[in-house]
């Protein structure tokens, strides 16, 4: 298997399907919905929404229908990142090699567009199937619960809390899981659950994201404490880790 190639060639097959979930550019509000498919549309690497197919391919599942928590998974994840950027936050002007949504347009528009990206992530969820026995509330649940204040939001909530102080390991594993864990552990579940897994392949595939989202962060935090501007494609040596 060329795991490059399959890496690139999922990717674009879910930038294919975010376009046209995407309201189109000259839908009013205009500049509402320019500044969404800015962020959405900007590049990236397509990291959750490849493991959430990834999961369902190795369970022999339906692609079209592992497409839809995919795309919702990167258009939740891609709000916390426009969030994230804002200046109440990390303040920062560069995300994936193009400038932040509330620099490109202005800090309400950005508020904004997280906010109806948010939204649409469930509008998403209401259309999906799932072989037996789960159903597309599964689906709303597990992201929900990835996406609230015990996830994504707590992790976040956790970092501001703990900027410019020393961190014990349990704070940091707490800031690492839920910040960038929980929707890598949901991206794995949600492709899992629309294929039907059974009890114990979804445990497995839980333990593998588990592992593998503190890795991913891990190795995140290392590139923004070595890495230049141009690498990452997003402002380094920040304060605080970036999602």
């Amino acid at each position: 298997m060329d795991f490059d190639a399959y890496l690139r060639d999922t990717a674009t097959a879910v930038e294919a399907a975010l376009d046209r979930f995407l309201p189109t550019p000259e839908t009013p509000p205009v500049r509402l919905h320019q500044a969404m498919r800015h962020s959405m549309m900007g590049g990236g690497k397509r990291l959750r929404p490849i493991l959430c197919l990834a999961a369902a391919e190795t369970l022999h599942g339906d692609a079209d229908a592992a497409m839809i928590p995919a795309c919702a998974l990167e258009i939740l994840h891609t709000y916390t990142l426009i969030h994230d950027d804002l200046p109440a936050m990390d303040d920062d002007d560069l995300r994936r090699g193009r400038p932040t949504c509330h620099i490109a347009f202005d800090e309400a528009t950005a508020i904004l567009a997280g906010d109806a990206l948010l939204t649409l992530a469930f509008r998403l969820l209401c259309d999906a199937t799932c072989r037996a026995p789960y159903t597309a509330l599964d689906l709303v649940r597990e992201l929900a619960t990835a996406g609230g204040s015990t996830g994504v939001i707590g992790g976040q909530m956790a970092d501001i809390e703990g900027e410019g102080q020393p961190l014990s390991l349990d704070q940091l594993l707490y800031i690492h899981t839920h910040k960038t864990g929980d929707l890598i552990r949901a991206a794995l579940r949600m492709g899992a659950m629309s294929a039907g897994a059974t009890p114990a392949q979804l445990e497995a595939l839980t333990t593998y994201a588990e592992k593998i989202g503190l890795a991913f962060q891990v190795a995140d935090d290392v590139l923004n404490a070595t890495a230049t501007n141009a690498e990452l494609g997003k402002s380094a040596g920040d304060r605080k880790s970036v999602v």
